[in-house]
């Protein structure tokens, strides 16, 4: 798993859990439909699997 990912959030964040909240803010994702280009690790894909609905994730 040594790859990026780019991660894009497509649904608005307002709204949904805390922690969802919490894991968007740790993997750096600010605005919709603005890139965040993420490296591919297990902590990054946990978070990424926890708000996968909010979400569209491509390899970088």
């Amino acid at each position: 798993m040594a790859g990026e990912l780019k991660v894009t959030l497509v649904r608005s964040k307002y709204g949904r859990l805390k922690k969802h909240a919490a894991c968007l803010r740790g993997l750096g994702i600010r605005r919709i439909h603005n890139p965040v280009v993420v490296k591919d690790t297990p902590e990054n894909r946990g978070m990424i699997n926890k708000v996968s609905y909010l979400l569209k994730v491509e390899e970088a």
